[in-house]
Formats: structure tokens, sequence, C-alpha cells
């Protein structure tokens, strides 16, 4: 999966820098890409931003939580953000991350935009992961107006988060 995501990722870098465009239209090479993607989707095309920038969710409902994309996603979504940031670092391989997500996403939701909570998968920005001293997944670090304020490791029960939740409110 991983060979098919970065093929995909270099046809599509090299058909905007033949196109000219930041997103590539529909081209010739399009047809034979549909096997690289899974259930017969359109091939991969960024959206404008940074080259590697992808939007998942758009809509009102999904903006309380996202993924962070790069150190400058990070900056610009966490450090400069003036609402209260929860921040998951998580990994892929990690079975109580997925049992936390969730969790934290419910509960996130529930604070009607109070809240933000920006998701950090650790083998993707390692860079990040060191820079906040995270060793152990899942680490939620919660930031107040660019400051690291509270934090804790491993899996919590719903009623924990939200008195965790509300310490940051």
């Amino acid at each position: 999966m991983a060979q098919r995501l970065l093929l995909r990722r270099l046809v599509c870098l090299n058909l905007r820098k033949s196109c000219g465009s930041l997103c590539s239209p529909p081209s010739a090479l399009s047809p034979s890409l549909n096997h690289l993607s899974w259930h017969n989707k359109p091939p991969f095309l960024h959206r404008a931003g940074s080259p590697f920038s992808r939007g998942f969710c758009d809509s009102p409902a999904c903006s309380d939580t996202f993924n962070v994309q790069n150190k400058t996603d990070f900056t610009d979504r966490v450090l400069n953000n003036n609402k209260p940031v929860l921040v998951d670092f998580h990994a892929s391989w990690c079975k109580p991350c997925h049992t936390l997500g969730p969790r934290l996403e419910k509960l996130v939701a529930k604070q009607k935009g109070n809240v933000i909570m920006a998701k950090i998968d650790i083998d993707e920005h390692t860079d990040l992961a060191m820079e906040y001293q995270v060793t152990v997944v899942p680490t939620v670090i919660a930031m107040k107006n660019g400051c690291a304020v509270d934090k804790f490791i491993g899996v919590k029960s719903e009623d924990e988060l939200e008195a965790f939740i509300k310490k940051l409110l």
C-alpha cells in the first residue's frame, strides 16, 4: 500500500509540473492510474497549498478535529490558534490509540468549537514527537496560546477525559 501511495504522489507531482497548475486536471494518464486507487476511485489529486496537503473533511462537523500535515500546518493551526487545542500523538500500529482517538473526538465534538483536536501520527512526524518529548503513545498534550499546559499518557475513561478538557477551558 505504501508503494502504491508513493507512486500516486510521484505521478501527480509529474503531472502538475507538466501542466503548471496546482491541481492537475484529468489527463490521458488518468485511466491507467485507476488500478492504483482503492475501489477504482479517481487518482489522488492535490488541492491548492503545499504539495502534500490533504483535505479529508471540510465540513463544519469535522472542523474541530484535523490531521496535522507538516510542521508549518502545526504552527498555523495549533501554536497560533487562540482556542485550546488537544494534540493527540498516536500511531497506526498502536491498539490503545484506536481506543482513545474516537473517545477524544466525541468529547471534542461535544464542546461545539470551544476546543480543537490535532492528530499527529508519530511515524510521519517524528520531528514533532521528539520536540514535545513523546516517547509513548498515546500521548495527549493540551495547548493553550501556543504553550503546553497539561499532558497525559495512555488511555483514560470518558469521565477522566471530560475532566481533562474542562481544566483546559
